[in-house]
């Protein structure tokens, strides 16, 4: 995809059946087809080229994008934002303590009141093992019955912005930034990429980018290894979809407890930080009950056993060991920098500095694959609409 122009991405647009995007929904990168995935990073580099030239996308005259983040976000809130204002639509977060759903609003009625005039919802909810992605569903087909009931002129099109299970937004622009730097979707087959656990002073950290990435990344011909520590598990569901995808696109997929054999001749590494699954699920049990004194403990315990794994530091040595010592460094941001963020984390300071512009345009990619599934969703010719954009050539900023 590399410095294609309009015309390019459009004819490769054309090849793709991504027609089961429309009016759909973007829970998990592996319930999306091949062709579907490649269709998000193709529109995604045509929004980018439009609005480098200084065309207009906006292809909404008005709706609302609603956002709702039930976890922090820097990156995420703010390219959900950037997405709905390049297409045209303005945003309104969801801010549940001045919602009424404290006074029992029920998922239902919030999902359809907030949605008269909503286009897409956006949803990030990751911190509870079996919560985000079914609370998700359930505003997707309480909209949906909405619709169908004549109460929503649209059913909203629902877009994860990370839940329990994955991260597709952030993978999605993980893996857009590999294939640019590699020079093309083609050029990722055979090439190894490292998912590993690294040390971090905290301990509740989500499985979801650990997990979406060795979901996505398998689906693409390339030799994944995912790294942690013994006890440092992922969800078995992901690891059967991981293996499967490996299967099918004739790459690999293989777990490891060492972290060196993780980045022996790697291509890509990902040194990320995550809690046990198993621990994962004993913290949601613990605040369904109500159980504080339980989650400190946990908490105590979780820090404890991090703390046995210092030695699980992205270190100029372990980048020394990869392909020709220069392999692509990924993370989802921000990172435990070693005497920057923390006294000790998840990456040496000088590998994080001398990694720091590729991991900025890393980030650049997710407000372009954000828009480019809300687009898919909402049109259903995509590539038409993207070429008469370009006609019509209504410029973005007018000139000084």
């Amino acid at each position: 995809m590399a410095n294609k122009n309009l015309q390019d991405l459009l004819q490769e647009l054309n090849t793709l059946n991504c027609s089961g995007m429309y009016q759909n929904d973007f829970f998990l990168t592996w319930e999306k087809t091949l062709d579907e995935l490649k269709a998000t990073w193709t529109v995604a580099d045509a929004l980018r080229y439009l609005r480098e030239h200084n065309i207009s996308t906006k292809v909404f005259d008005s709706g609302l994008g609603i956002s709702l983040f039930r976890d922090n976000s820097t990156r995420t809130r703010f390219s959900f934002a950037s997405a709905c204002n390049l297409l045209g639509l303005e945003v309104q977060d969801l801010d549940e303590g001045k919602s009424q759903i404290a006074h029992g609003e029920t998922v239902r009625e919030t999902a359809n009141m907030i949605s008269f005039m909503a286009d897409v919802i956006g949803i990030r909810d990751d911190m509870y093992i079996g919560k985000g992605n079914a609370y998700m569903h359930e505003i997707v087909d309480s909209v949906k019955q909405g619709y169908e009931d004549g109460i929503l002129e649209q059913k909203p099109t629902l877009v994860s912005l990370q839940c329990d299970i994955d991260h597709p937004t952030q993978c999605m622009a993980d893996a857009a930034h590999v294939i640019h730097e590699l020079g093309g979707i083609e050029n990722l087959k055979g090439k190894k990429i490292a998912m590993t656990w690294a040390y971090s002073p905290s301990y509740g950290k989500p499985l979801s980018v650990p997990q979406g990435v060795i979901g996505l990344f398998s689906r693409l011909g390339m030799e994944v290894v995912l790294a942690h520590p013994e006890g440092y598990e992922v969800m078995p569901d992901v690891l059967k979809v991981a293996e499967q995808n490996a299967k099918e696109s004739g790459g690999s997929f293989h777990v490891t407890n060492d972290m060196k054999e993780a980045f022996a001749d790697a291509d890509v590494v990902y040194p990320k930080s995550w809690a046990p699954f198993a621990a994962m699920e004993k913290r949601t049990n613990l605040y369904g009950n109500g159980d504080m004194e339980g989650i400190q403990e946990l908490e105590k315990q979780l820090l404890a056993q991090n703390a046995a794994h210092k030695d699980w530091c992205c270190t100029e040595d372990r980048m020394n060991l990869t392909k020709n010592g220069k392999a692509i460094y990924l993370h989802c941001l921000p990172a435990d920098i070693n005497g920057v963020s923390c006294e000790e984390g998840e990456v040496a300071a000088s590998v994080f500095d001398a990694a720091r512009d590729s991991l900025y345009k890393e980030a650049s990619y997710k407000p372009y694959v954000i828009a480019a599934m809300i687009l898919l969703a909402k049109f259903k010719d995509p590539a038409k609409l993207l070429a008469e954009l370009e006609q019509k050539g209504t410029k973005r900023k007018f000139a000084e």
